[in-house]
């Protein structure tokens, strides 16, 4: 008998749906939490999906997890811990069960040491907006860019040495108003996203670390943790905003709900 499940990942700034068949990915979507919650949602006592419109439907289980999972609930879902979600979609998708995690979302970046395809420990930055998405976005209006450009960036960097987000963008101000070359800039802020995250998983003992999240989709990011972490082999997930999402189907599969 055919088995659906859909996972659904309610993040701050976006929200990721997979549909799984069998174990097998049949549909994604990604869109605008706020979108989402406006178009997809209504309020009856709790805030609950209309799978309809989105058009879903037929469905064994449906799993959630992220930012918002316990606002928006719907009836016969189960709600999951991001990590826990996080963790079941690296896995799944890379095919390995010993290697770092770091999830680095749009407002939180999370470290997690899998050890036989189990959490063993963790490490959360929630708190501070220099550390995730938002600020490589803060920096890319500044600066007057976009994030394909960002991405681009991450020789010769400027040093950027404030920790907090609001501060640094003063400073790369005063940076750009002494006619530092643009490049540079961008490099700046690649690198100290780059430092401030590695800090989430640098006592964690691995050879492998995987990225997710869509800042893993920055190859500036990537190729900072390939030149200069202690980790020999750095690979991005094969789906990375869709990790969690996934990890929620995998976990609806393989737990007995």
């Amino acid at each position: 008998m055919n088995k659906k499940i859909v996972g659904i990942d309610l993040g701050s700034r976006s929200v990721k749906i997979v549909l799984m068949d069998n174990m097998k990915i049949t549909e994604t979507k990604v869109m605008d939490t706020a979108k989402f919650y406006r178009e997809f949602c209504s309020y009856d006592r709790s805030l609950k999906i209309d799978l309809f419109k989105l058009g879903i439907d037929n469905l064994s289980k449906i799993v959630s997890t992220g930012y918002g999972r316990n606002n928006a609930k719907f009836e016969g879902a189960k709600i999951i811990q991001e990590l826990k979600a996080h963790t079941y979609g690296a896995v799944w998708q890379n095919e390995l069960e010993n290697f770092v995690l770091l999830d680095i979302g749009g407002q939180d970046s999370k470290g997690i040491m899998v050890k036989n395809g189990k959490i063993s420990d963790m490490l959360l930055n929630d708190k501070c907006a220099a550390s995730c998405g938002r600020y490589l976005e803060n920096m890319a209006n500044v600066l007057g860019v976009n994030l394909e450009e960002i991405s681009l960036h991450y020789k010769e960097p400027i040093k950027l040495n404030s920790t907090c987000a609001i501060f640094s963008e003063s400073e790369l101000i005063g940076y750009i108003s002494e006619g530092i070359n643009v490049n540079r800039l961008i490099a700046g802020v690649n690198f100290s996203l780059y430092n401030r995250v590695k800090q989430l998983i640098e006592r964690f003992d691995s050879d492998t670390l995987i990225l997710s999240g869509g800042v893993s989709l920055n190859n500036a990011i990537l190729q900072l943790f390939r030149l200069n972490s202690k980790f020999k082999n750095v690979i991005v997930s094969k789906r990375p905003q869709l990790n969690g999402a996934i990890g929620c189907c995998v976990y609806g599969f393989e737990s007995k709900l």
